[in-house]
C-alpha cells in the first residue's frame, strides 16, 4: 500500500478526532469493542444438526487459555467457550492441544471447534471457515503517568519520541502515519518497554493486549498507562480473532455466531473482559 500527501492529509484530520481508520472512541452499556451491530441481528440457529460441541484450545498462552493451578483449563477463549454452551443449552467439551497439532485435529473430526486464537489469515480461510469475530488486536500509546498526555494529532506528536519494535506491524504503521514523530527503534518489546521506563522516549506504540498485560504486570510497576483511544486497520493489524470451524459445518457457525452476539448483548463478554483484562485493551472501541 502506498500512502502519498492525500493520506497524510487524511491522517491529519483522523487523529485531530477520537477516531482514527475504523477506532471510534464510544461505548455502550454492553461494553466497547467494535464487534457486534445491535441492529443486525443474527437469526435463531436450527440446532437439530448440532447435538453437541467439542473444542480445542490450547494450555499455555495466558490470559487466553492456560492450565490453572487445579489442573483444569482457563482463561478468556475458555471461558467464552463455556459461555456459548449455555446459550446454546448444548453440552461441551473442551481439549488442550498443542498448537502444531490443533488445525490437523479439527479437520480430521477430533474436534468441532478451535477456540485459541488461531489468527484467519489467507492460509487458514483456505482450509476453514470463522465466526464472527470475537476480539481485535488494536494498536495503542502508553506512556509514563507523571508526564502530561500529547495532542493525538500531526502536531501534537510532532516531535515526540515514540518508541517502535523494529520490523512489526506497528512499526510499519507508525513509519506510514506518524510521519512528525521521532520513531525511535528497538529489537524487542522488552528493550521499548525500559526505554519508557527511564523516560529515554515519550510513548510507546505496539499490540495492545501486550501492553495490557504489562501494564498490569509487576514488570511495568504502576509506572505508565494507555494514552488515546485504540487505533484499528486490517491491512496493519488483522480483521480479529474468530473461533475456527470446517468449512462444511455450516450450521455450527451459526449457532456460534448467534451464541456470541448473545454473549455480547448480555453483558457476560463485559464481564469476560474485565475478569481476564483487568488494564482493559479494548476500551474506546464502539
Amino acid at each position: 500500500m502506498k500512502f502519498g500527501a492525500l493520506s497524510t492529509l487524511l491522517l491529519g484530520l483522523m487523529l485531530a478526532m477520537p477516531v482514527h481508520g475504523d477506532a471510534r472512541a464510544a461505548s455502550t452499556p454492553t461494553g466497547p469493542y467494535g464487534l457486534w451491530d445491535p441492529h443486525r441481528r443474527p437469526e435463531r440457529p436450527d440446532l437439530k444438526s448440532v447435538r453437541r460441541i467439542r473444542f480445542l484450545t490450547e494450555d499455555d498462552f495466558p490470559p487466553f487459555d492456560f492450565q490453572g493451578s487445579s489442573g483444569a483449563l482457563e482463561g478468556f477463549n475458555v471461558d467464552l467457550a463455556r459461555a456459548v454452551c449455555r446459550q446454546l443449552k448444548l453440552p461441551c467439551t473442551i481439549q488442550a492441544r498443542r498448537w502444531d497439532t490443533i488445525v490437523a485435529a479439527l479437520e480430521e473430526g477430533q474436534a468441532d471447534v478451535i477456540a485459541a486464537s488461531l489468527v484467519p489469515s489467507k492460509e487458514a480461510r483456505e482450509r476453514l471457515q470463522f465466526s464472527r469475530p470475537y476480539y481485535m488486536r488494536p494498536a495503542r500509546f502508553a506512556m509514563r503517568r507523571k508526564d502530561p498526555p500529547p495532542a493525538f494529532t500531526p502536531a501534537g506528536l510532532a516531535g515526540r519520541h515514540i518508541g517502535i519494535v523494529a520490523d512489526t506491524a506497528h512499526a510499519a504503521y507508525a513509519q506510514a502515519y506518524l510521519k512528525t514523530a521521532n520513531l525511535v527503534s528497538f529489537v524487542n518489546d522488552a528493550a521499548q518497554r525500559e526505554a519508557l521506563k527511564r523516560g529515554e522516549i515519550d510513548l510507546i506504540f505496539a499490540d495492545g493486549i501486550g501492553l495490557s498485560l504489562w501494564l498490569n504486570g509487576s514488570d511495568a510497576g504502576d509506572c505508565c498507562s494507555f494514552a488515546g483511544a485504540p487505533y484499528l486497520d486490517s491491512h496493519f493489524f488483522g480483521d480479529g480473532i474468530g473461533m475456527a470451524m470446517r468449512r462444511e459445518d455450516g450450521d455450527l457457525k451459526q449457532a456460534i455466531d448467534y451464541a456470541l452476539f448473545q454473549i455480547w448483548e448480555q453483558g457476560i463478554y463485559a464481564d469476560l473482559v474485565r475478569r481476564w483484562f483487568p488494564v482493559d485493551p479494548f476500551a474506546g472501541l464502539p
